[in-house]
């Protein structure tokens, strides 16, 4: 490989190493300093370059690229505030286990410290929310320099998947002249016949990755426990990126039948949607996906045993049911870390998860027939479950909306009739809530994606568009007005990254999610200083950005939403509501569930 001076080979090595070491898509923010790898990026047939104004938007675009795909998706900035605006994806993409490699362009070394124009301190800038940093050498056509600048391109790409996966950062020092432009002496013809300005076949460093096996010991230990459990649950939390494609939701489906045990799943965890879920246990009790959990388990016995998959619930009711259950839990991890902040689990299990399941499958003997199964629980459940969604669909039925609109409404037919297969996200605040509590089990294949690693309302749009960027089928985004707000300029990926989407825009002017906080019984500041209405129009988006805005009654959103999902572009469905209506409602509903399985718990139904 050749190039007319040091910075351009730079570049090109780079580009041409993580290539090869499988590096697909790139996001590139636009810059001075960052010139030679936005060129050599630009120029590389091998990679798909998304191209974004603003940095903040690219790297939350590059995340939901990533948290789609479970591959790894790269971003480049110039140096200076650039880079610390990529900070809060990378902070999603650590918590979440997102595969992200970052690459910051820099000053000169020794242009820090020195009162230099837009020269920051960006030595491990991220601090420990990156899984390795590293800085590459100044540039120069030396032989051992750019074996060194490939092999460390090959590791980081690899670091990005690690256990756990997640964000990698590569700080790259570029002197002047940063253009392609001829510098004689620079790189001499022959170093493109070296093994270094060449690479090799592949990466120059091939690394090999294997998966974290649970020994016998330990699965003979969790297969005892649930072998000998009156009450064995599956608990299924939002599934990690590298983990939703390997772990098959018909596997764990088959491990709850061979322990009659049910699987509360979480609208994040890839098992609440699939062809798995029609599918009937040999009791022929209800589906084993349960759904509605959020407004009953409270009112249930606890289980015995516990086996745990993916991050914490979203459901803070479950969450609180299995820190008083005084149950053996086990937590399913692969790298081992700790993500149950109730502190109650009585085991961790550093392991892959379908490897977890295969060896369960193996180790478990038939339950046919097996006496000690407390079937009184399963069927208790089983009513539970379907007192919710009876309750739910009659609190839905048009007539009920047109009197009494709420939230948890458009969310539950925007997963009912979502086309299949089809991309779905979700974000914070009230809407995955309502996406937990009223989003029921259905057999499409559904992707439901949030950012619930740090949680934040930054990046919403940006991040689903680049999940949609990554599939061929329809994008349903559902957002609130303040995630909408904060992200804005993240629509602008819809003409230049080539994404349609439908938007349905919650706007209830404000942070409805504080009325469910002890905040709301203080007025003031509650309305001025956390619900914070902003009376903003945005059918003014329209215009900007080139897409169809539509205003819509709660009563008919259900028609909107479907003749948008047929309609090419990217509309945007907005729907009113009353904060503090919707959370009266909410609370009215679970009420009237929590009432009634109580009720039929009394008359053993």
């Amino acid at each position: 490989m050749t190039a007319p001076n040091r910075a351009t080979l730079w570049g090109r090595v780079l580009a041409d190493e993580l290539a090869k070491s499988g590096l697909e898509a790139v996001c590139l923010a636009p810059g001075s300093r960052s010139t030679p790898l936005t060129v050599a990026f630009a120029a590389h047939d091998g990679i798909d370059v998304y191209s974004h104004l603003d940095e903040r938007s690219a790297a939350f675009f590059a995340l939901g690229r990533a948290r789609r795909t479970g591959e790894p998706t790269a971003l480049v900035c110039t140096s200076g505030t650039a880079a610390a605006n990529f900070h809060p994806a990378v902070m999603e993409a650590d918590r979440a286990r997102v595969p992200l490699l970052v690459l910051t362009a820099d000053r000169p070394p020794e242009l820090r410290d020195s009162g230099a124009n837009q020269t920051v301190d960006q030595v491990k800038l991220y601090g420990d929310a990156v899984r390795w940093y590293t800085e590459l050498p100044e540039p120069e056509a030396d032989e051992r320099k750019v074996r060194s600048l490939r092999t460390t391109a090959a590791r980081a790409l690899a670091e990005t998947g690690g256990v756990p996966p997640g964000p990698v950062h590569v700080n790259c020092p570029f002197r002047k002249p940063l253009e392609p432009i001829e510098v004689p002496g620079d790189v001499p013809d022959s170093f493109a016949e070296t093994t270094a300005g060449r690479g090799r076949d592949g990466p120059f460093v091939e690394t090999a990755s294997g998966r974290q096996l649970p020994d016998d010991a330990d699965r003979d230990r969790l297969a005892a426990a649930l072998a000998d459990a009156d009450r064995p649950l599956l608990v299924a939390g939002p599934a990690d990126p590298t983990t939703l494609p390997v772990l098959e939701p018909a596997a764990v489906t088959r491990l709850a039948e061979r322990l009659d045990a049910p699987i509360l799943a979480d609208p994040l965890s890839g098992l609440r949607f699939g062809p798995h879920v029609d599918r009937e246990n040999e009791n022929s009790l209800p589906r084993t996906i349960y759904g509605g959990y959020d407004t009953y388990v409270g009112q249930l016995p606890p289980p015995d045993v516990v086996l745990r998959f993916g991050a914490s619930p979203t459901s803070k009711p479950l969450r609180h049911w299995l820190r008083d259950a005084d149950a053996r839990q086990f937590l399913v991890d692969p790298p081992g870390k700790w993500r149950e902040a109730t502190f109650t689990a009585t085991d961790l299990l550093a392991a892959d998860p379908a490897a977890v399941v295969d060896g369960l499958l193996e180790a478990l003997p038939d339950r046919d027939g097996r006496s000690e199964i407390d079937r009184d629980w399963r069927k208790r459940l089983a009513a539970a479950e379907r007192r919710h969604w009876a309750i739910r669909d009659e609190a839905l039925a048009p007539d009920a909306l047109e009197t009494d609109p709420f939230e948890g409404a458009i969310l539950a037919d925007v997963f009912a009739a979502a086309p299949d297969p089809a991309t779905v996200f979700v974000s914070n605040s009230m809407p995955i809530r309502d996406a937990d509590r009223f989003a029921r089990p259905r057999a499409a294949e559904l992707t439901v994606l949030a950012n619930r690693g740090a949680s934040g309302i930054d990046g919403i749009t940006s991040t689903a568009l680049g999940a949609g960027s990554t599939a061929d089928e329809p994008l349903v985004l559902v957002t609130g007005d303040l995630a909408f707000y904060h992200d804005s300029n993240g629509l602008l990926a819809l003409e230049r990254c080539g994404v349609d989407a439908t938007i349905v825009l919650l706007d209830n002017d404000g942070g409805g999610i504080f009325h469910e906080l002890p905040i709301e019984a203080f007025e003031p500041p509650f309305t001025d200083q956390f619900k914070t209405p902003h009376g903003l129009d945005f059918s003014a988006l329209e215009d900007l950005y080139d897409l169809v805005f539509e205003r819509v009654a709660p009563a008919d959103f259900p028609a909107a939403y479907r003749r948008s999902l047929e309609t090419p572009g990217t509309q945007v469905l907005s729907v009113a509501f009353d904060s503090e209506a919707s959370h009266r409602r909410r609370d009215a509903l679970a009420d009237r569930v929590t009432d009634a399985v109580a009720t039929d718990l009394e008359h053993d139904v």
